[in-house]
């Protein structure tokens, strides 16, 4: 049997990391997304986003690597993963539009035997209810984390495939994909795989959940959370690679779409669902962490007036600023009125996607921190991790570092004289 020539329709984060690793792992692949300006890009070996190891792969692999924005190119596929973005509203309820339309774009030019596979998030139902042929028919759990898009696409710690039965075999151009991955194929129900999604993001949830509850009382009672973190990873019934680090709430719209979608299924069958309605309101609340400790502080020091911020991206390793706690906090701190001179920094958000009046976008982190009274590190970018505590502390004019995921080291910060205020620490 010929290697099965893999397409991918919709070139988005997902779709191009996803297609990346396809071809690294020797399969011929088209991307198709009707936008020319972006399949261009593409094709010049030029990327779009960012992501860690995404361009050495592009350049190893380009031969194998082929796009267009026309779907007759879908043609020579023999598996098609539609492999769109799916927006969703401040609510968490997806727009399944452009989904659909993809579908109705891409199934005209199918190859009789050609599989049609849904990768992209869709809720439970969506799958069975398309008019396709179910045989040819699946949905793949994806597993996209940005900042890990390369590590996750090349190596998968098993895929997920919903069947219209998950009882026969996957046909062979989807098993030969799989396979070449090595690792566990779990088959079940449509269902079944458009539910596990949700349900793994659930779990991932409820750890942010305790993690942050108990981050916050180690501030009142005097504890150290990085202390109590070694003692539940050695506890096998949580393990060593549970998901324990707090953060400033749930942010980047897929988790909150998915914490939606449960608390929409629960009211449609009569379930509850009041727990998940308590993490979304938890969510809400952890973004007011770095507000809250900052309103602190200026209650005590009332002459605070300039503001250094950096990072916004709502995590690092990506441009997006969806539900951003960072965001959140700019919002609030123009709202007060303290006259607060603001300067932020990103190393990838672009300076027109900075729309919050009041604050003046620096071109370099230097830039945000020099003569500031207070340093706001909000997104833990791995160059911040660099920043010399010494150095900062010389170009600052204060000593007030709110560093929140303790990008910088607490020892050092405390010899350059500054304070340094973190998730899960009490104050000083």
């Amino acid at each position: 049997m010929t290697s099965p020539v893999i397409g991918f329709a919709g070139l988005t984060h997902l779709g191009i990391n996803s297609l990346a690793a396809a071809a690294a792992r020797g399969f011929d692949t088209i991307g198709f997304h009707p936008d020319k300006d972006l399949v261009n890009l593409l094709s010049q070996g030029k990327l779009p986003i960012h992501e860690p190891g995404l361009s050495a792969l592009f350049e190893e692999h380009q031969q194998r690597l082929n796009f267009s924005s026309n779907p007759e190119a879908l043609r020579k596929c023999d598996l098609i993963y539609i492999s769109v973005d799916v927006p969703t509203d401040d609510i968490g309820q997806s727009d399944l539009g452009v989904v659909e339309k993809t579908i109705n774009i891409v199934t005209p030019v199918l190859k009789d035997d050609a599989l049609l596979v849904i990768l992209c998030q869709v809720p439970p139902g969506f799958t069975r209810k398309l008019k396709f042929p179910r045989e040819r028919l699946f949905y793949q759990v994806e597993t996209l984390i940005f900042g890990r898009a390369v590590e996750r696409a090349m190596y998968p710690e098993r895929f997920i495939v919903g069947c219209a039965d998950p009882n026969e075999a996957l046909p062979s151009s989807l098993e030969t994909l799989l396979s070449a991955f090595e690792c566990p194929i779990l088959a079940m129900r449509y269902e079944s795989a458009e539910l596990t999604k949700i349900s793994i993001n659930m779990c991932l949830v409820s750890s942010v959940c305790v993690a942050n509850t108990m981050a916050e009382l180690c501030e009142k009672v005097g504890a150290d959370w990085s202390e109590v973190v070694p003692a539940l990873k050695l506890d096998k019934r949580i393990g060593q690679y549970a998901y324990l680090k707090p953060g400033l709430g749930i942010a980047g719209g897929n988790l909150e779409r998915d914490l939606a979608t449960v608390v929409r299924l629960a009211d449609n069958y009569s379930g509850n669902a009041e727990v998940v309605k308590a993490w979304i309101a938890d969510s809400a609340y952890r973004k007011e962490w770095a507000l809250s400790r900052f309103n602190e502080i200026a209650l005590i020091d009332g002459d605070l007036k300039t503001i250094g911020v950096l990072g916004l991206a709502y995590k690092e390793n990506t441009a997006s600023l969806k539900n951003s706690a960072a965001i959140a906090l700019l919002q609030n701190l123009t709202v007060q009125t303290k006259g607060y001179e603001i300067k932020a920094y990103d190393p990838e958000v672009k300076p027109e996607k900075i729309t919050v009046k009041g604050v003046a976008v620096a071109q370099t982190a230097v830039e945000a921190y020099r003569n500031a009274d207070v340093v706001m590190l909000m997104t833990p970018w791995p160059e911040f991790g660099d920043l010399a505590p010494n150095m900062l502390a010389s170009e600052m004019k204060g000593s007030i570092l709110i560093d929140p995921y303790c990008v910088l080291d607490p020892k050092e910060c405390a010899l350059a004289g500054l304070r340094h205020i973190t998730l899960g620490r009490p104050l000083d």
